[in-house]
């Protein structure tokens, strides 16, 4: 549509909801955020609050064209806020806000009328939405541990050209996308299980919503310890090898002879677990002392390279290890199933995303590589 048209088109209502405990466990090494309830959370230290803010700078040259609907606090006004827009705001949620909160909050901004949910969060975030059966489209911007729900866009700025999209009546589809989180009970036998907890509407683009995480098949198990024996082989004495979460890190820990911590990252020094689950304060000192290779793999169906279950690697600490510290273990098969598109970055800092964009070395095998595109 051209510029001069854009006046005819009414004004997006959309409602801004922020979990402002999201994320929060990812540095301290948890495995989710449920847990924590900080009474005296600050705006700076909240990451799903910090995320909102980016989308909304994003998308605050349109703010002419979008009437932003809240609640107070850090639930979504002081985003708007700090963002230099302004908002209706419909109720005041508790502090510290909890589930109940996010659900009633979806209540009261589906009253007051809105076209879009936006919500900064997790998996937790978006079942408590899911919960509460919005009867409008819902968009996330990834803020969670690890997020296996098909509700959220790959970064913020992918949120944004959402909207943006939307306002410019660029054909945007709204399609069901699954609502998972991760199995407690199976958690707590040592497997990582999501599981299916309802359906919501969202905007959907293939090139900006994330894809549902897939699990590895049986068939990887054999490729996986392919793998394994060749980065073990190729192991260098007086390196500090950190071991992110995922099958393909766990098949070079058990090679080592090592029960890879669930979720967790776990320090190799010379063959041996130095330490296990680690936070970022703990890999900071480490870093110090060691030189340090980071051995990861891409999530299935996702491509999510680091931001995703590994928020232990803060961007501080990615810049001082620097892009050739990356060891990126991924099966044939997974990258297959991307289907072309790229593996991604979310750091939460959109200057190293941008800066580590490019191609990089991918071990598919023993002693096999590929270069796959990284953005």
């Amino acid at each position: 549509m051209k510029p001069e048209n854009r006046s005819c088109l009414p004004l997006l209502r959309v409602g801004v909801l922020v979990n402002p405990i999201a994320g929060l466990g990812g540095p301290l090494g948890h495995k989710g955020s449920d847990d924590l309830s900080p009474a005296a959370l600050l705006a700076d230290a909240s990451h799903a609050h910090q995320r909102m803010l980016q989308m909304l700078q994003h998308i605050s040259a349109a703010q002419d064209r979008i009437l932003f609907k809240s609640v107070t606090g850090l639930m979504g006004e002081q985003a708007l806020a700090e963002a230099g827009l302004s908002g209706e705001y419909v109720w005041s949620p508790a502090v510290p806000s909890s589930a109940t909160d996010t659900c009633e909050a979806v209540r009261r901004l589906e009253q007051a009328g809105i076209d879009l949910l936006v919500f900064a969060g997790g998996d937790g975030t978006a079942r408590n939405i899911c919960e509460s059966s919005p009867s409008v489209p819902v968009l996330g911007v990834p803020a969670g541990v690890k997020m296996h729900s098909g509700v959220f866009a790959i970064n913020p700025q992918s949120a944004a050209e959402l909207v943006l999209k939307l306002l410019d009546a660029r054909g945007v589809s709204v399609e069901t996308v699954e609502v998972r989180d991760l199995d407690e009970d199976a958690l707590r036998l040592g497997q990582v299980r999501p599981r299916f907890y309802g359906e919501l509407q969202a905007p959907f683009d293939n090139r900006l919503l994330q894809q549902m995480k897939c699990a590895s098949p049986e068939s990887d198990a054999m490729v996986q310890g392919e793998i394994a024996a060749g980065v073990v082989e190729g192991m260098e004495p007086g390196v500090l090898y950190l071991f992110c979460p995922g099958t393909t890190t766990s098949a070079v820990m058990a090679q080592l002879g090592y029960h890879h911590t669930l979720l967790g990252i776990d320090a190799i020094l010379d063959g041996s677990l130095l330490e296990s689950d680690l936070n970022s304060d703990r890999i900071a000192i480490l870093a110090e002392l060691y030189p340090v290779k980071i051995l990861l793999t891409a999530t299935g169906g996702q491509g999510m390279l680091l931001g995703r279950g590994n928020q232990q690697l803060t961007p501080a600490l990615l810049r001082k290890l620097g892009r050739s510290s990356l060891v990126v273990l991924t099966t044939p098969h997974k990258l297959q199933t991307l289907e072309g598109r790229p593996l991604r970055l979310d750091t939460g800092d959109e200057s190293l995303d941008s800066e580590w964009q490019g191609l990089i070395e991918v071990v598919t095998g023993y002693d096999q590589r590929q270069l796959y595109w990284l953005v």
